[in-house]
């Protein structure tokens, strides 16, 4: 029986190779900075116990993707890597080390409305520090952050900093509105306040004094890290309308944010010791950050910063007939041994100008020629796809050539 429809469902994606190798890319250099400060991989389940996120995020709980297993358990998809790795703090507390430091990069889920750079189904990366209470912590994932940023590439971000400790006064409610002040504007902040049963004058009330809020001790003690750390001051800046959604956020909060990108911010962080608290019964400081892997790739590309991954930079090794074919798998063998990719054209009864026309759609710049004449001589025809030229070499100047090429 015929499907009717063999497409994704709405809000999720898939990956094709040269985005798929976009995401590889930036990924391995989130890990390299991720590492560079000290920070170790872990890993969590994508499905958990949905008690776990129940009265934690605030607002967006009706996000969540939610069922009953087949043992009759309530259970979510991941919805953040936060709440999850406050599961896995408590899960194996006696095997940890403190202060904690880890990383994790993985799918979550959301039931939202689809927008640019965020899906259903995205990627975050989150970078957390357990056990340490001072803004020093706070300070760290935020040098992270611009790390990240810099070794990227992009020339104009900034990390917009503030501290919920300054809204202590304010309900969550107006917390969620005000958040949203950049989307809908402050008569739309106001309206939506009073769409919550907020009074008219307190919505306003709220909205002049955040705007109005001045850096406490502790965004200032973050400022003093940043700046003896040698970071440049035009890379982060105090926000005071910046407010953060999630209803587990406190002490300072941070959002990351790529100047000319219009997908939004592409992460941000905040401390959550008391969730920590609620969930584990026990005193432990948390800070950390997530970025958005779609988002931070998006505004990559859109600033010209991603290598271009339409060229293959493997070797494709033909077949001139089932003779050869041995002598093809000896040479692709060889290749890989010097850490060249390389693969064998997999049907032995093609024609060499498929094959070669196979490599040109697949953007193959290198292939190997191995035929009769070519095995008499103890030699390779090595074809450079992009301007069509090809010498006759040793295999040992074959692989001298492709590795001057690439690197």
């Amino acid at each position: 029986m015929q499907m009717k429809t063999l497409q994704t469902l709405k809000g999720f994606q898939d990956i094709l190779p040269k985005e798929a190798r976009a995401r590889s890319y930036i990924k391995d250099i989130m890990v390299t900075v991720f590492e560079k400060w000290g920070y170790s991989p872990i890993e969590t389940p994508t499905l958990e116990p949905l008690e776990i996120f129940e009265g934690q995020v605030g607002e967006d709980e009706k996000l969540f993707y939610k069922f009953k297993d087949y043992g009759g358990r309530d259970v979510a998809l991941r919805y953040d890597q936060t709440v999850p790795t406050v599961r896995f703090l408590s899960s194996n507390f006696n095997e940890l080390t403190f202060p904690f430091k880890r990383y994790q990069i993985a799918p979550v889920f959301r039931a939202e409305k689809p927008q640019k750079g965020r899906f259903r189904e995205f990627t975050q990366a989150d970078v957390d520090i357990f056990g340490v209470d001072s803004p020093t912590a706070d300070a760290e994932a935020i040098a992270i952050s611009i790390d990240v940023c810099k070794e990227i590439g992009f020339d104009n971000f900034k990390i917009l900093i503030n501290s919920r400790s300054l809204m202590k006064d304010f309900p969550y409610e107006a917390i969620v509105s005000i958040d949203k002040l950049e989307k809908i504007g402050e008569k739309g902040v106001t309206a939506d306040m009073i769409k919550k049963g907020i009074s008219e004058k307190d919505s306003k009330n709220f909205l002049n004094a955040i705007k109005n809020l001045m850096p406490n001790e502790e965004i200032k003690k973050i400022f003093e890290y940043l700046k003896s750390s040698g970071y440049d001051e035009k890379n982060y800046e105090f926000c005071p309308t910046l407010a953060r959604s999630f209803s587990y956020s406190q002490g300072p909060i941070w959002e990351i944010v790529v100047e000319g990108y219009s997908g939004g911010s592409v992460g941000g962080g905040e401390r959550y010791d008391g969730m920590v608290e609620k969930l584990t019964g026990k005193q432990i400081p948390a800070t950390g950050v997530a970025f958005g892997l779609e988002r931070v790739v998006d505004a990559a590309n859109e600033a010209n910063l991603l290598p271009d991954f339409n060229e293959d930079e493997s070797v494709l090794v033909t077949v001139f007939n089932e003779d050869t074919y041995d002598k093809s798998l000896e040479i692709a063998s060889e290749l890989r041994s010097y850490d060249i990719a390389a693969y064998v054209y997999p049907d032995s009864t093609t024609k060499l100008e498929k094959q070669l026309k196979y490599a040109n759609k697949t953007s193959i710049r290198w292939v190997i020629i191995i035929g009769p004449e070519e095995i008499a001589s103890d030699k390779v025809k090595l074809k450079d796809m992009e301007d069509g030229k090809q010498e006759m070499l040793s295999l040992d100047n074959a692989v001298q050539l492709l590795f001057k090429a690439q690197n």
